[in-house]
Order: structure tokens, then C-alpha cells, then sequence
């Protein structure tokens, strides 16, 4: 029997992992998509061989990339960025790792209280969170960004705007500042050189400014594993958990499986209480079914997987929260064209932010052209100035919203993507119970019922669609201020990116799946890791980092609960994981 079996690799598991390994917990990990061992032969910098859905590597799908992606239903006409494999979401995330605001918190009672999501609360203080927030910015490491030139642009549009500056990575007004990463800052000869002979390790560290954080990171070349730029988990907690033997006393390296799709929890009824005691899993090459017991099982399959997994293994649902209050960030892009150079896509492509509490953020990204040229053709409001379908709003851009078509895509993409600047708006999405996950009536995979995807665009709260028109127009009114010599709105249709809160926890067991240790509230010795935890849209900022504190947060209570061991978080020192016993070990394991 095993102590622990994390069910998933990607953004949250690895962390819940790596914490119990370094406490000599004997750890499974079981990640449904492969390893991608060794980008540096496995990966491209190609956008459609990194992001084509059906056979990208990047793709939700098994290992062999022969073999059809993972078959989702979605109600909408939308697109749901799915990842798998070690590392999962945060292998194409930009890295940019900001604190949630705290009004999203129990107990806050600043000004703007009344401005969050005060039905769906986290169900402790923003200031006991900030410990655990400390301890991964310190583990992955998380810097100040390095900056070019769009972010030199996006600053001087704040400063004419009349913006603040922010000096803490706490969020408390308005304010504009460089972003806090997980992207190493650039050493040697990065950032100095495009000569890809003098960009590698350890001549180069850190960012090389090759601009494809969105195709996954394998630079500098020839790094160890745990040396590679972007601090994705397969580059970070995979490589901490797999020496924790080596850095920590009493540690015990945990495994992990690849390519093993866990395709139920297994439980049993102990008096009135359900009880996890293990998973069944399957090796997508061989088709092989495995069964393994465990003291604790931890689900971390993501904000779609999780709710699918706890359907399929047959759990209780008394609430019927499972898989509600699914919530994303209502996103929507704002493009500048610009006479000048805007150096769009070189570096750490996303570097500058804005934050505007109660409301959301907004955040500069450099995109590469193909992503350029699809952030531009995605609309809910159609065509613009070609028809309308009630949408095509006007306001401080040029025109009504709606991507561009015809000779006025094709004479802004003439002026080529380095002289656009793209503003991401990120809204603080308030929970919306009709949106869930649920089993699908379409035939069955290999694992079981795949999932249903039903989230409406046009049923968020109208506080959500206030707190989006707010913020694109406060994204339109400093792209001005930058200098843009035309401003455009897309009204993009739903993506879902940043998706959370599908089996939330929260203050009230009517609305939550989650008591406020991460628990699910009907079945003993289950966690949640992932960002299906979270109890809300965290006021607008990208949730990576808060589900890894909160997995951090987990972890100590897993082992305090069930181990009768002690919190460390208060105690000791994170230890950083681009620590030279990790390295030494990635090299003798040949990643």
C-alpha cells in the first residue's frame, strides 16, 4: 500500500507530491499523458506542432501522437485549451505568477470589499494563504520579469494614463507594474546573442529571449532538466520530487508513471462515511489495467478531468456541486498598431500587468504569428462593420468590436506583428453554478464516459459582463495613452483558459465540494489539487500560483491529518529548485 497516490502531473500534483516525498511519504504519481523526457528532440518551436489539438505535442491525448486526442463534448461553439502530460497546463503557460487579490478572502474588509464574489469566498484569510504564497515563489523560483520593449510601451500608456506603480506583490488599488514570472531571469550570454551555438548551458542561464513560451521550454539547450527557463512543473516540482531524497533528510524520491490514465477511485462505505482506499489506472500503450491501494488519494486532473474522474468512479454528490461553478476568466484581447517597433514576441512573452481590484487585470503578451493571427479572427460579435448579430460594441477603440477581415487584417498584418501590441484582458469572473461538468451520453473511451463541457458565454453573472467592459475599456484608454495610432476590440468568443473552481472548496457546504483543508467533504482521505479547487476567479489574476500554494497549503494538512506529522512551511526553508543536488540528480537520471 501506498501513503499517497496524486492522480495527475500538471500544475498542482506534482506540488502535493514533492511537499509529501520530502517528508518520506512513499509517493505515486499517475499522469494520464506522456513524459516528454527529453524536449529537446521531442518539441519544435513550430506553433501547429506544439498547439494543434489533434496532433500537436502539446495536445490532450495519449503519448503515441499516432493515436486521436481525447474526444471532449462541448454545449457551445467554443474551444477548450486542454493539455496533457507532465507538467500539463503550465507546459504552455507564460509563467506569469501573480498573487490573488485579497478580497476573494474570508475575513477582508478593505473598501472595495463589496466589489468581489462575496457568495463564493475562500474559506480562510488572505493572510494565512500569504506563507504558502512565499514558499513557491521561492521554490520555483518567481522573479521580477525581464522587460523589452513592449513592456517599455505598456509602461509609458500607464504612466500617461495616469497609473500608479504597484511595489508589492500584494494587489491593493489600482496600479500598473512588471510582472512576477516563473521564468528565469537571463544569464550569460541570454539575452545578449540569437547565435543558438552561444545559447547553451551553462554559457547561457535562464531566458534566452527565443519568444515561445506558448510552445513549451527547452532552453538553454543541453540544461538540466530542472535548469530549463520557464518553471513549468515538469521543469520545477517534477525534478524536486524525483530527488527529494537528495535535498531533504528522511526524503524519499517519489515515482511517477506516464502515459497511465486513472480511470476510477476506488472506495469503500466505512459506518456513514465514504472512504478512498485507491485507483484503478490504465497504460495507454499496452491497454494493461493496474489496481493500487493507498492511506490517501489526491486528485489533480484538472478543473474538466477532476469532476469527469469523480462522476466515472461513481462518488457522492449530495449537493450537486460536482462539477458546478465552473469559471474561467472572461477574456478579451485589445490590439494597438503602432508606427513604431514594438518588439512583440521577443522574450518572456508576457512581462507587464495592471490590476484594478474588484475587477480583473490586464496583461501584455507577446504572441507569435500564428497566435497573433487567431487572437485576431476569434469574435463573438462576427465580422466587424460586415454585419451584426446584436454585438459589436463601440467604445474608446476604432470602430465597433469584431475581428478583423479583408484588407484591413491584411494591411495591419503588412505592418507586421512587430509593430502590435496585444493587451489581455482578464476579468474577475464571479461563480456561475450553471456551469458545469458533466458526463457525456456520447459513447465511452477507453477510461470511461468522456466529459460535457457546458459553459455559457451569454449566462455569466451581469456583474462579470460589467467588471469585462470595464476593464476593456480601461485596456483601450492606455493603449491610447501608449501611443497606438488605432486601437481594436475583438469581443472574443469563449476560450477557456484559466479554468477553475469546478470542485471548489468554500465557506458553505451548499455550494462547495471542498471543506476549507482541501477534503472532499463525502469521502474521507480524498484531497483536491488542481485548479478545480480553487473557490473562485481569484479577482481576476492567473491562477497558477494560488493553486500551488494551495497544494502546498494541502499537502501540510495531508500530513498532519493522516501522518500525524508536523506543518513545515512556518518552520523551515523552501528549498529552490534549481538547487545543484537537483541538477546533479536530473543529470544522473539522464533528464
Amino acid at each position: 500500500m501506498r501513503d499517497v497516490i496524486v492522480i495527475g502531473a500538471g500544475g498542482g500534483g506534482p506540488v502535493v507530491a514533492a511537499e509529501l516525498a520530502g517528508r518520506g511519504l512513499d509517493v505515486l504519481v499517475l499522469e494520464g499523458g506522456p513524459r516528454q523526457a527529453d524536449p529537446s528532440t521531442e518539441w519544435s518551436h513550430a506553433e501547429n506542432d506544439a498547439n494543434n489539438p489533434n496532433n500537436g505535442f502539446l495536445r490532450f491525448g495519449p503519448e503515441d501522437r499516432s493515436k486521436p486526442a481525447w474526444f471532449r463534448e462541448w454545449t457551445t461553439n467554443m474551444f477548450v485549451w486542454q493539455l496533457s502530460g507532465v507538467g500539463g497546463t503550465t507546459q504552455h503557460y507564460y509563467g506569469n505568477s501573480p498573487r490573488p487579490m485579497p478580497g476573494v478572502f474570508r475575513g477582508y474588509t478593505g473598501a472595495d470589499a463589496a466589489e468581489y464574489d462575496t457568495g463564493h469566498l475562500f474559506p480562510f484569510t488572505y493572510d494565512e494563504l500569504v506563507p504558502y504564497l512565499e514558499w513557491v515563489e521561492a521554490t520555483l523560483p518567481i522573479e521580477t520579469a525581464a522587460m523589452g520593449t513592449k513592456e517599455a510601451l505598456t509602461f509609458r500608456g500607464c504612466e500617461n494614463y495616469g497609473l500608479p506603480l504597484q511595489t508589492s506583490r500584494n494587489i491593493t488599488r489600482n496600479a500598473f507594474r512588471p510582472q512576477q514570472n516563473a521564468i528565469l531571469q537571463p544569464g550569460g550570454n541570454a539575452g545578449r546573442t540569437d547565435d543558438s551555438t552561444l545559447l547553451t548551458f551553462p554559457q547561457a542561464t535562464g531566458c534566452t529571449f527565443c519568444g515561445h513560451c506558448f510552445q513549451g521550454c527547452y532552453m538553454p539547450r543541453q540544461a538540466p532538466r530542472n535548469q530549463f527557463a520557464k518553471r513549468s512543473t515538469d521543469n520545477s516540482y517534477v525534478p524536486l520530487g524525483l530527488s527529494a531524497d537528495a535535498v531533504r533528510p528522511g526524503g524519499r524520491a517519489f515515482e511517477l508513471l506516464a502515459d497511465s490514465f486513472v480511470q476510477s477511485i476506488r472506495h469503500e462505505q466505512e459506518g456513514p462515511h465514504t472512504v478512498a482506499r485507491g485507483v484503478t489506472w490504465r497504460n495507454n500503450a499496452t491497454g494493461e489495467i493496474f489496481t493500487e491501494d493507498a492511506r490517501v488519494v489526491v486528485l489533480a486532473g484538472g478543473a474538466t478531468e477532476s469532476p469527469r474522474l469523480w462522476f466515472n468512479s461513481g462518488l457522492p454528490n449530495p449537493n450537486d456541486w460536482v462539477g458546478r461553478g465552473h469559471t474561467d476568466h472572461f477574456f478579451d484581447w485589445v490590439v494597438g498598431s503602432f508606427d513604431e517597433y514594438t518588439g512583440n514576441s521577443k522574450g518572456a512573452n508576457s512581462s507587464a500587468r495592471m490590476d484594478f481590484p474588484g475587477r480583473g487585470g490586464i496583461e501584455n503578451v507577446g504572441l507569435g504569428p500564428a497566435i497573433q493571427a487567431f487572437s485576431l479572427s476569434l469574435s463573438d460579435s462576427g465580422a466587424r462593420g460586415y454585419y451584426t448579430n446584436g454585438r459589436g460594441s463601440t467604445g474608446p477603440w476604432d470602430g465597433p468590436a469584431g475581428r478583423l477581415v479583408g484588407n484591413e487584417l491584411k494591411d495591419l498584418m503588412m505592418g507586421g506583428i512587430d509593430n502590435l501590441l496585444n493587451f489581455l484582458v482578464i476579468t474577475d469572473d464571479h461563480v456561475e453554478a450553471g456551469n458545469r461538468v458533466t458526463p457525456s451520453l456520447f459513447p465511452a473511451d477507453e477510461n470511461g464516459a468522456p466529459a460535457k463541457i457546458d459553459v455559457s458565454l451569454r449566462r455569466r453573472t451581469p456583474r462579470t459582463l460589467e467588471n469585462r467592459e470595464f476593464m476593456v475599456r480601461r485596456a483601450a484608454e492606455i493603449m491610447r495613452a501608449a501611443g497606438a495610432k488605432k486601437v481594436y476590440r475583438m469581443d472574443w468568443a469563449p476560450l477557456l483558459l484559466h479554468v477553475h473552481s469546478s470542485m471548489r472548496m468554500g465557506e458553505s457546504d451548499q455550494n462547495s465540494v471542498l471543506d476549507s483543508n482541501a477534503e472532499a467533504r463525502w469521502v474521507k482521505r480524498l484531497f483536491i489539487a488542481d485548479n478545480s479547487a480553487l473557490a473562485n476567479s481569484l479577482g481576476g489574476p492567473n491562477p497558477t500560483l494560488t493553486t500551488q500554494a494551495l497544494a502546498t497549503r494541502t499537502a501540510e494538512k495531508i500530513f498532519q491529518t493522516y501522518f500525524d506529522g508536523d506543518p513545515w512551511v512556518d518552520e523551515e526553508a523552501p528549498v529552490v529548485s534549481t538547487d545543484p543536488r537537483i541538477s546533479a540528480r536530473m543529470q544522473q537520471l539522464g533528464l
